[in-house]
């Protein structure tokens, strides 16, 4: 029902009537060669994980190769500006995370505007950020952790996997909350933030969910709080933030498809269809719940308020905090 209705509105949009219109659900003749789909990242982390995901299922579907590029540098930068240059033609696909919306207020020049050169396909997942300690570290729980913060200004850092991710931003804004002199340790990826705190230097995470799952479980990391509205099913016992008494944020790490702009409204209405169709394949939710996310899926139109209001939202923060990088 929920697809019917999404079909719909894009021949609408198409203005197209009645049911011929119904032709446009599949672009005539598209594909005709392989696709390009555009990670901005090294291999290996959740943006890769969910891009081969669907590339695997979209090349079975379509009858031709999504192959995955990746193409990292920059906090995701290069990969992104190569897939704005690359034309509005359904052959480019570009997979984002959170840093899309969050460098063009970051970085001193980004070399693409998220708005003007992409049309929003789908969100397809998030996954919650998590807030977590060393063991050692002596507070149990969130509050705690802001009094021994405060005792002790400067003593204590915090590992955050990315400049600019939600994660690291997540972390500025819980200290502009309380107003803690928080050191910032930054690393180039979850799993080496987490590692690092596994190793006590420093001896507090934020991060998205994924890479601590097993570490919280197992005892070996404390988790303080999951930064989502509700808890998380993998990690039934960690409170979300709100229960933890900071209610309003919930930040999470998102994975969504953007195509050039001027992509035909038939591709986007094919591949948004084909999306949801593979997004609801019990398999595939659950490869996804495994790894700490959850499916979404949602319309073009909503993904476009998501990204616009992720801006707006974090851009606050980064100014907040006075984060620039040249």
């Amino acid at each position: 029902m929920r697809a019917g209705i999404r079909v719909l509105a894009y021949l609408v949009l198409a203005c197209f009537s009645g049911l011929a219109g119904l032709s446009t659900l599949r672009a005539a003749g598209y594909p005709e060669r392989n696709v390009r789909v555009i990670v901005p990242f090294g291999q290996g982390g959740p943006t890769d994980v969910i891009a081969r995901v669907f590339a695997q299922k979209l090349s079975e579907n379509l009858g031709h190769q999504f192959y995955v590029e990746n193409m990292p540098g920059a906090g995701g930068n290069i990969g992104t500006a190569a897939a704005a240059r690359a034309g509005g033609d359904g052959y480019t696909i570009l997979v984002i995370s959170t840093g899309f919306m969050v460098n063009p207020s970051l970085y001193a020049k980004v070399p693409y505007d998220p708005i003007k050169d992409f049309t929003p396909l789908t969100l397809a997942a998030v996954s919650p950020n998590v807030i977590f300690t060393n063991p050692s570290v002596p507070a149990k729980t969130l509050k705690e952790l802001v009094d021994l913060i405060k005792a002790s200004p400067g003593k204590y850092s915090y590992a955050q996997p990315a400049m600019g991710s939600t994660p690291h931003l997540s972390a500025e804004l819980f200290k502009q909350t309380f107003g803690l002199d928080l050191v910032m340790v930054p690393f180039t990826s979850a799993g080496l933030a987490v590692n690092a705190v596994l190793s006590n230097q420093p001896s507090i995470g934020f991060t998205a969910l994924p890479p601590t799952i097993g570490l919280i479980n197992e005892g070996k990391l404390n988790g303080l709080a999951i930064e989502a509205l509700k808890r998380s099913p993998t990690i039934p016992n960690v409170p979300t933030i709100a229960e933890a008494g900071v209610p309003g944020q919930e930040a999470d790490t998102l994975t969504g498809f953007v195509l050039p702009a001027g992509t035909p409204p038939a591709i986007v209405a094919q591949l948004h269809a084909e999306m949801v169709k593979i997004g609801a394949l019990p398999e595939i939710r659950e490869r996804l719940e495994k790894i700490g996310f959850n499916p979404v899926l949602n319309t073009p139109a909503e993904f476009g308020e998501r990204i616009k209001s992720e801006m707006e939202r974090w851009g606050k923060v980064v100014k907040a905090a006075n984060l620039k990088i040249e």
